[in-house]
């Protein structure tokens, strides 16, 4: 059971600015801290006045997302390719592909871009899934596959994880006994944990091989913790392994839409033909070329996240909640009770926090923010909690 926050501890806490002056200083470009302080548009907020009552702009800490936006360089790409709005983005797609099977080693037949990784994710189901062929995936993981599945009457077999929230890949390589597609989010969505490289390099080498074996690592540049590693170097070696990333996450760029997957040539040509043409577009595939060569910048974002989401987390174990270790932009702190009153509470202060995950329906998932989004976020926290005695 979660212990009760304390009304005043937590107040100190928020008080003495969440201890920011302790965190390791990150030099960002100037123009990240411009747009920081600029009010934004739409439903994505900056950090609120907790002071001045329930406000009306919205601390977003619900969607996965980098605060501190994309790369200039990959702004200032964008603005140099507008000329270029009316043609088709040919030149341009060849080029990613090329610069990013050399990031991974290989050539740019190995690589398939989309409109963000959920595009790449949805080519997948359409291709290795079918109705006697059926999907299996993690429970909770993020929801894509089996959505897409469903939807298009194909059946998804969901095998809970591990106690210790890792993918239990066991009891999954059982379900891939004539499966179409296993799906593996790792670190995984919304639990923010990872599973051992060990054990899953143990499950690609014993999954049968009509079977595809699709690795989002969306979260990828944010893991650092021990036993992780990406599998993409696999690819070389396993013709049915596909392995998703996106330009959404590290990089800044959710609202631009570009992802890819890596995987053998003949695997991606059947994706590809489930694909409509030109789905990525122009200028999120100029900055996205511009952000993979900006790994400075990468590695300021990762910094930073790491930063604030460990001081946050610390926070909240110092009162008794538990918090799964992640290794990711978000975390989920388990509560102790229905998380859907919560959310609803919080979000009448001015903080949007993620939604219910009905496999753990005690933890609530939040985004790391920006320093003052995340002050917001335990100001807020400890007002809708319930108080000690």
């Amino acid at each position: 059971m979660a212990a009760t926050l304390s009304r005043r501890s937590f107040a100190r806490l928020v008080g003495a600015g969440f201890t920011m002056a302790t965190l390791p200083s990150v030099a960002l470009p100037s123009s990240v801290g411009a747009a920081r302080r600029r009010p934004l548009t739409g439903t994505r907020r900056l950090a609120v006045d907790v002071a001045a009552g329930p406000p009306g702009p919205l601390v977003r800490l619900n969607a996965n997302e980098n605060p501190y936006g994309p790369s200039p360089a990959a702004l200032q790409a964008i603005r140099d390719a507008m000329p270029l709005a009316c043609r088709y983005p040919d030149e341009q797609a060849e080029k990613l592909a090329a610069d990013l099977g050399a990031h991974h080693a290989l050539d740019a037949e190995h690589v398939l871009l989309g409109a963000g990784s959920s595009e790449v994710l949805r080519l997948a189901v359409a291709a290795a899934g079918s109705p006697t062929r059926r999907v299996v995936t993690a429970d909770p993981t993020f929801e894509a596959v089996s959505v897409n599945a469903r939807n298009t009457g194909i059946e998804v077999v969901k095998v809970p994880l591990t106690a210790d929230f890792r993918h239990d890949l066991q009891r999954m390589l059982d379900a891939a006994k004539g499966a179409g597609l296993v799906y593996v989010c790792n670190p995984n969505n919304p639990t923010a944990s990872i599973t051992p490289v060990a054990e899953l390099r143990a499950f690609l080498a014993a999954v049968p091989k009509d079977t595809v074996v699709l690795v989002d690592e969306a979260y990828h540049h944010f893991a650092s913790g021990a036993g992780y590693e990406t599998v993409a170097p696999l690819v070389a070696e396993l013709p049915n392994l596909l392995v998703a990333r996106t330009f959404s996450k590290i990089y800044g760029m959710a609202g631009l839409r570009c992802g890819y997957g890596v995987a053998q040539p003949a695997l991606l040509a059947r994706l590809h033909a489930q694909q409509a043409w030109d789905s990525a577009n122009l200028m999120a595939l100029v900055a996205a070329g511009a952000s993979l060569a900006d790994q400075a910048y990468v590695e300021a974002s990762r910094q930073r996240n790491l930063a604030v989401r460990e001081e946050c987390c610390a926070a909240l174990r110092a009162h008794g909640l538990g918090v799964i270790p992640s290794q990711a932009n978000f975390f989920m702190v388990d509560l102790g009770r229905d998380v859907k009153p919560v959310i609803a509470a919080l979000r009448e202060r001015g903080v949007e926090v993620g939604r219910l995950f009905p496999a753990l329906p005690t933890h609530l998932r939040v985004t790391v923010g920006t320093r003052e989004e995340m002050q917001a976020f335990l100001a807020a926290f400890e007002a809708v909690m319930p108080k000690a005695a």
